[in-house]
């Protein structure tokens, strides 16, 4: 069985393998962003036409105003670093939506929105530009067309353990089968979900504090959420790291996010 993962796993090597500029990990990669970008702003669209878009202005001018200075952070620091033609097709918007969920996202290509019930937590600036900082990095770091080449891997596997097992009984095929199920679930795809996760609160800090955004409000954002309560499954068995995890690697981090600011020449962060 760990044959047939590594032969996926080698299978999606050969095709295709780049780097996240701003981590510098290694990631499969089989969907261009020339593909993947066209379908993101249509769903992006669908989107927008089916949900109600905030009516207060207030805060509606004050998430776009930090939204826009992220993106001015990141356009500063791919420039810097001579990766601006990654930025190549991106179409910035922020949005302001109406709804109670504590939610945000950053699609590909750059459709940002976040939810007014999210306000309720993510009181200040700084706080908001965690989140969106967040959610921006998943796009530049391409997690939604990883993850699309990772469920294409574990199809591929799950094709090869059925012609491995053809000729057993079907009990025995059947058995493999959920076994390579659970075992490529565990043991690869919530594992590079955790990955995208703590990557992305790293670049996310950084971006937010090249932005004038003070970085240790991130990991007030954690304290927050757990504040709230509601039970968390395992980290082993849950898509991200832990409440407890994700606060110390935040904690850990903020130093070296406000160094890199400090050579765009921030010299001071908001709260």
């Amino acid at each position: 069985m760990k044959k047939i993962i590594l032969l996926s796993a080698v299978i999606l090597t050969v095709y295709s393998c780049t780097t996240v500029k701003m981590s510098g990990r290694k990631q499969l990669n089989l969907v261009p962003n020339s593909q993947i970008f066209p379908a993101s702003f249509a769903q992006y669209d669908q989107f927008i036409k089916e949900h109600k878009l905030s009516t207060d202005q207030k805060n509606t001018a004050r998430v776009k105003a930090i939204g826009n200075n992220l993106i001015n952070a990141v356009n500063k620091y791919y420039q810097k670093n001579g990766w601006s033609s990654d930025l190549r097709g991106y179409k910035w918007e922020v949005n302001l939506v109406e709804d109670p969920q504590l939610n945000a996202f950053c699609m590909p290509g750059g459709k940002i929105v976040y939810y007014t019930g999210l306000l309720k937590v993510t009181t200040t600036d700084a706080e908001i530009a965690a989140v969106m900082g967040h959610e921006i990095s998943h796009a530049l770091a391409n997690h939604g067309s990883e993850r699309m080449t990772m469920e294409y891997g574990q199809q591929i596997g799950s094709i090869l353990t059925m012609l491995a097992t053809s000729k057993a009984s079907p009990e025995n095929q059947q058995k493999w089968a959920a076994i390579y199920g659970y075992g490529s679930t565990l043991g690869v795809i919530l594992p590079y979900s955790r990955t995208h996760e703590s990557e992305a609160d790293k670049m996310g800090q950084i971006i937010m504090a090249i932005a004038g955004y003070n970085p240790d409000a991130a990991a007030n954002v954690w304290v927050k959420m757990q504040q709230l309560g509601g039970q968390q499954p395992p980290e082993i068995l849950s898509t991200h790291p832990s409440h407890e995890r994700r606060m110390n690697n935040l904690r850990k981090w903020a130093p070296e996010a406000k160094q890199i600011a400090r050579q765009f020449g921030v010299t001071s962060f908001k709260n």
